[in-house]
């Protein structure tokens, strides 16, 4: 039977991971860890606890004690956090990984660690943009994402290491709140259009990026841990994409819901050079091909369920005293 760890559980992708894993594998299969306290679903779901990842000592005890065949590594820093502070980003990125590959070679465990469009650079080839392609991050974060795809390629082939992981497009969620990207806009933007009605875009209005709404991120991550080995050529990472989308043409879309919606832009220089040195579409035919990657969500339909689900939310919210 399967058993999983994750790290980085109350992040974007962990909110909704967990609870997928959870009601694949049983309840009690799925240990969820963050370095902060979790609440909610993810507490009351199934077990949890507080963990740093960067320890490597209170990982392995972790994983030896919840008896973890799989473990999904999820904690990091994002993009535009990882600029303010490359160093910490540097720590807690390679040195998390590092510590989880040591522990899933020696545990003999599986091991998932996302990856993501930061990983290419100015130089990669914008649209399509290869499975196998140069890769000169200009970031932090871009730097980190390329060393740990190198790193889980090397620990699968000296030490064996079923290591796999997915080249993330932006993703967009109703479940968490963005967690420091340069692709944060695109969740933002549902929250401002139904609370005031207007959002101030930190991108440019033309900038398109590939997205991916996150039911199709999760499923993809499970697919892919469920594949046979045997049918990949790749492991780490392979490009995923659902849709490609700019500020003004998902704004359009929101207007199809809320007519009365505004936009604006006041361009943040740091995520706006971030975000045009990504590709604007990924080729990810080597995982249709491979293990049958396919998206379900495209921009209508995801529009459309950011909208009914971020509107449930705000108006559960309770009213402010005044």
């Amino acid at each position: 039977m399967t058993r999983v760890l994750v790290t980085g559980a109350a992040g974007q992708i962990g909110t909704e991971l967990v609870p997928a894993l959870r009601a694949a594998y049983g309840e009690e299969a799925v240990l969820a860890t963050d370095l902060k306290s979790l609440d909610g679903e993810l507490a009351a779901g199934g077990p949890w606890r507080t963990l740093d990842a960067t320890d490597g000592a209170a990982l392995a005890a972790a994983v030896a004690t919840h008896r973890a065949d799989v473990v999904y590594h999820l904690a990091a820093l994002l993009s535009a956090v990882a600029e303010r502070e490359p160093l910490r980003a540097w720590r807690v990125n390679m040195e998390s990984l590092l510590g989880v590959l040591e522990l899933a070679r020696e545990a003999g465990c599986a091991l998932f660690v996302p990856s993501s469009i930061a990983a290419f650079g100015p130089g990669t080839p914008a649209e399509p943009t290869p499975q196998d392609t140069v890769q000169r991050p200009s970031s932090m974060y871009g730097v980190t994402k390329v060393a740990g795809e190198l790193l889980c390629d090397y620990y699968a082939e000296r030490f064996g290491v079923d290591a796999r992981g997915l080249r993330y497009p932006g993703l967009i969620s109703h479940s968490a709140p963005p967690g420091g990207g340069t692709t944060d806009w695109a969740v933002e933007i549902f929250w401002s259009a139904l609370e005031d009605g207007h959002y101030t875009c930190f991108l440019a209005a033309g900038t398109r990026l590939d997205m991916m709404f996150m039911p199709d991120a999760v499923r993809a991550a499970i697919e892919l841990m469920e594949a046979d080995a045997g049918g990949l050529v790749h492991r780490n990472a392979f490009n995923v994409t659902a849709m490609q989308v700019t500020p003004e043409r998902m704004a359009g879309e929101i207007r199809r819901h809320l007519p009365g919606f505004t936009i604006d832009y006041e361009v943040d220089p740091v995520r706006q050079g971030i975000a045009e040195s990504w590709p604007r579409r990924l080729d990810d035919s080597a995982a249709r091909e491979e293990w049958g990657w396919a998206p379900r969500w495209d921009l209508v339909r995801t529009t459309a369920e950011m909208v009914d689900k971020v509107a449930e939310k705000v108006s559960a919210r309770p009213l402010a005293a005044g």
